[in-house]
């Protein structure tokens, strides 16, 4: 009977593996990091709901979901216009719903370099927006924000250490290969260069994108957590 287990177990689609999220420490800083593999995870997008509603909370994310899948771990995932649609480049499903602006501008998305976080072939990618203008690569979700916080293992360049702009801030960062993102909320007021050193000096990120500050949020189910409060706008979430 073992060996009739065993065989079977082989022979059954590999299952996802639940997003693991814990609490760390930087410099006197508190922040909770959430590790996906997308090549084993089914990381996603969500905005609008099947009427074109905008989403805008984890609790109309999970509703909206099939009967039996469940949302163990989401964040907001870019900047918004007052009516919640996206400010930059966003893809759901291969279809586009606002351009890419890699231009310098207002606010902290205009802050250049911003760049794009990009879904695709099992991997993620957070790649500067004239790379991705360049690349043109075939994303199947895609959201663009601002400024990029680590650009080829290297900080913003106008980061400053001593910045008194502090506020709670969220943001992704991604390996290499593609093959790990690992989502970051802080859990205390931070600069830009504190949040940016966090991703480059402790996670080891050589890519690293900011989704927003102030109204940062955390859906994560193993922690017991989902942050309520302000509507969103783009939300990046793992299904199972």
């Amino acid at each position: 009977m073992r060996i009739w287990a065993i065989l079977i177990a082989m022979m059954l689609p590999a299952v996802a593996q639940a997003v693991t999220c814990e609490p760390a420490r930087h410099e006197g800083n508190r922040y909770t990091i959430c590790t996906v593999e997308p090549d084993r995870e089914d990381l996603r997008l969500f905005l609008r709901n099947d009427d074109g509603q905008i989403l805008g909370h984890f609790s109309a994310v999970q509703a909206q979901l099939p009967q039996g899948q469940t949302l163990p771990f989401a964040m907001n995932a870019g900047m918004y216009h007052a009516d919640r649609s996206p400010v930059g480049l966003y893809v759901e499903e291969d279809h586009q719903e606002a351009r890419l602006y890699p231009n310098s501008g207002p606010g902290n998305f205009g802050l250049v370099p911003n760049g794009v976080f990009c879904i695709r072939d099992s991997r993620a990618d957070v790649i500067e927006s004239l790379a991705f203008r360049d690349q043109a690569p075939a994303c199947t979700y895609a959201t663009q924000s601002g400024p990029m916080l680590v650009v080829d293992g290297d900080l913003h360049p106008r980061f400053l250490a001593n910045s008194t702009s502090k506020f709670i801030r969220n943001g992704v960062g991604t390996s290499a290969d593609g093959k790990t993102a690992i989502f970051v909320k802080s859990e205390n007021s931070v600069n830009f260069h504190e949040f940016a050193r966090f991703f480059r000096d402790i996670l080891q990120l050589p890519q690293a994108l900011y989704f927003d500050g102030k109204i940062s949020r955390l859906h994560a189910a193993d922690l017991g957590r989902s942050d309520a409060g302000f509507w969103m706008g783009p939300i990046v979430g793992v299904v199972e």
